[in-house]
């Protein structure tokens, strides 16, 4: 009984953690979004659909990631949603971005439920903010294709700089926690891979942030390909 009571603290303890950096996220993105000169305004009809289809896709890009066996363990899995977030982000803001990265989350968990106790679900959702808030704030500093780069090259950073930390510190021993599996086991699946990956810290570094870094600069690549390409038809008249 006292078992069960403590997975069950546990778990409401991670749910509270989840709800309380959402609420950050988005209240920090509203904030920021008061100081920038050029977000765009539209009806709140036309700006709840785009962020709807935006989340949408994501949604099933999020369902076709896939691992990388040769860079890191099974459980860590590549996809480029981030791709349709960052066009919802850069066509209408930060907060718009952080809502669909939100909703792609739910959606992929109603679709697909979870493979790693929601804490893989829960670092998709931060880390991929650690992307997305960076790049869509300097971007609607002044839309132009020097800030677009230089927005999408912080994010870029901060995803790899902040997403290893953040497994380091939290998300891996909370997946340990909820999931079962010791840590030891964990850095095992690293070395299986990398022979000079021997602990938490060496996983990160050798594991995490490569794959972090790789992610971030193929979906930047690819909208500073396809947003005015994309944006245009989709969304309409774009600057």
């Amino acid at each position: 009984m006292s078992n069960l009571w403590s997975a069950i603290q546990e778990n409401l303890s991670f749910l509270a953690i989840v709800a309380a950096i959402l609420i950050a996220l988005i209240a920090a993105a509203k904030l920021v979004e008061r100081f920038l000169p050029q977000t765009r305004k539209l009806s709140t009809s036309r700006r709840i659909t785009i962020i709807a289809m935006c989340s949408a896709i994501a949604a099933v890009l999020h369902m076709l990631d896939f691992p990388l066996p040769f860079l890191a363990p099974g459980f860590y899995k590549v996809d480029f949603s981030e791709l349709s977030v960052l066009l919802c982000g850069f066509y209408l803001g930060p907060s718009a971005g952080v809502a669909c990265e939100a909703i792609k989350i739910l959606l992929k968990l109603l679709l697909k439920s979870t493979s790693t106790a929601f804490v893989g679900d829960f670092a998709n959702f931060v880390v991929g903010c650690s992307l997305v808030l960076p790049a869509t704030i300097i971007y609607h500093t002044k839309k132009s294709q020097k800030h677009a780069v230089l927005g999408l090259a912080l994010g870029t950073l901060c995803m790899t700089v902040f997403g290893s930390a953040f497994n380091a510190v939290y998300l891996l021993p909370k997946f340990a926690q909820l999931y079962g599996m010791p840590l030891d086991t964990i850095v095992g699946m690293g070395t299986a891979i990398n022979g000079q990956i021997h602990s938490v810290s060496s996983l990160v570094m050798l594991a995490v942030a490569p794959l972090n870094f790789l992610k971030a600069t193929v979906v930047s690549l690819l909208t500073m390909l396809l947003y005015k390409r994309v944006a245009r038809p989709v969304f309409g008249k774009i600057t």
